[in-house]
């Protein structure tokens, strides 16, 4: 993180100028629906001043908005993203025990996903092959 106080501003306001523009809105169109003015959004991207914990609230509560990302620049469980990449981590897990006829339990193939989503939260790209690795160990 940051040591000044300005350079962690300046990095806030980057990171909300980044979340505004991938909700494909205007300055005036989030001021507007934070409900807040222009201009005092305007100081908050640009790392003037630190944006209030109100308007934070209201940009997750109406645009689903990662706050751990804007305030830490950190990201957290990114529910729709995340949800997705498991289904898909799943179809391929099932059409490789359909396709090699492998035979797991429901809490056998229920650890083998909960690993590999544990580790794709934490950032750990898991290989395939370590995936089937690990079915192996687990055949009945």
């Amino acid at each position: 993180m940051a040591d000044r106080p300005y350079d962690y501003l300046s990095a806030l306001g980057a990171r909300i100028a980044i979340a505004r523009n991938e909700l494909g809105m205007s300055q005036t169109k989030l001021a507007e629906a934070l409900g807040i003015s222009l201009r005092a959004y305007q100081s908050y991207e640009l790392g003037k001043r630190s944006i209030p914990v109100e308007a934070l609230v209201e940009m997750h509560r109406k645009f689903e908005v990662d706050l751990n990302w804007i305030l830490l620049g950190v990201e957290a469980v990114r529910m729709k993203h995340d949800i997705a990449a498991l289904e898909e981590f799943e179809v391929a897990l099932d059409r490789y025990l359909s396709d090699s006829g492998t035979k797991l339990k429901s809490e056998k193939r229920g650890a083998i996903a909960a690993r590999w989503y544990r580790s794709f939260l934490e950032g750990k790209e898991i290989a395939m092959d370590d995936v089937h690795t690990w079915i192996e160990l687990l055949r009945e």
